[in-house]
């Protein structure tokens, strides 16, 4: 009954809005221009380089000036969980501010670079940087509530859908076609992340391709049929798995 209240939760608010969008990006692209005038440190890292991994002493946050980030932690029996994707505006290292290592690994999935901000420098900077960095925080953490509401309650099919206009939406921030996706990640990776193994996600694809939705090349994705996707997240297609 629990769950069923909840997913009920969940189809409701994207009924009324759609997937909600990552409101953080407002509080990076200001962000950014402040950090010009604290000229920050940069790291170029190569696809499938790490940033740091965890247990490493943390020292700083990196802002993602481009780029895309894995950032996973290990089980006890040493298997791997995706935590998340991050693109450009978000700050990596968060979920460690408060303690003295970094709780997760965060790896390069292509070209990248980002701005370090040394902990010990942030009393010192701006107080406009220090709210920023505190809005951030608090969308990271109900960007990851959303997540786990969706993967608790909701079906593959909509779980994959949920990711593309995540994505989509977090492309249209960004300046980029978000009817024109270049997925990053792999099928296992994204699997991962979703609690789903990568056979479901591939069929879960295949499927929302069968039905004209996308179109899917390699890791390109294009988004032909955006009202029938939220029709799928939505509940409102008795064929979504």
């Amino acid at each position: 009954m629990f769950q069923n209240a909840m997913s009920s939760q969940v189809l409701t608010q994207v009924r009324a809005h759609g997937w909600p969008d990552d409101r953080q990006q407002h509080a990076a692209s200001a962000l950014e221009s402040l950090l010009l005038r604290w000229p920050p440190r940069v790291h170029r890292l190569e696809p499938r380089q790490a940033l740091f991994h965890a247990g490493q002493p943390r020292h700083s946050l990196y802002y993602v000036r481009s780029g895309c980030f894995k950032t996973s932690v290990l089980s006890e029996d040493g298997r791997e969980k995706v935590t998340g994707f991050r693109m450009r505006g978000d700050l990596l290292g968060l979920d460690s501010i408060d303690m003295p290592a970094h709780a997760c690994d965060a790896l390069a999935l292509d070209a990248a670079e980002v701005w370090e901000l040394p902990c010990a420098r942030l009393q010192d900077m701006l107080p406009e940087i220090q709210s920023r960095v505190t809005a951030m925080l608090a969308g990271e953490i109900r960007r990851d509530w959303r997540w786990m509401l969706a993967v608790g309650t909701l079906g593959a099919d909509q779980r994959v859908v949920a990711f593309l206009l995540d994505l989509s939406a977090r492309f249209a921030t960004l300046g980029l076609d978000p009817g024109l996706l270049q997925l990053r990640m792999t099928r296992a990776e994204l699997g991962n992340f979703l609690s789903l193994t990568l056979e479901t996600v591939t069929r879960a694809l295949s499927r929302l391709q069968a039905r004209g939705m996308i179109e899917v090349s390699g890791r390109r994705i294009r988004m032909v049929d955006e009202a029938g996707l939220r029709a799928v997240l939505a509940g409102e297609d008795a064929r979504c798995h």
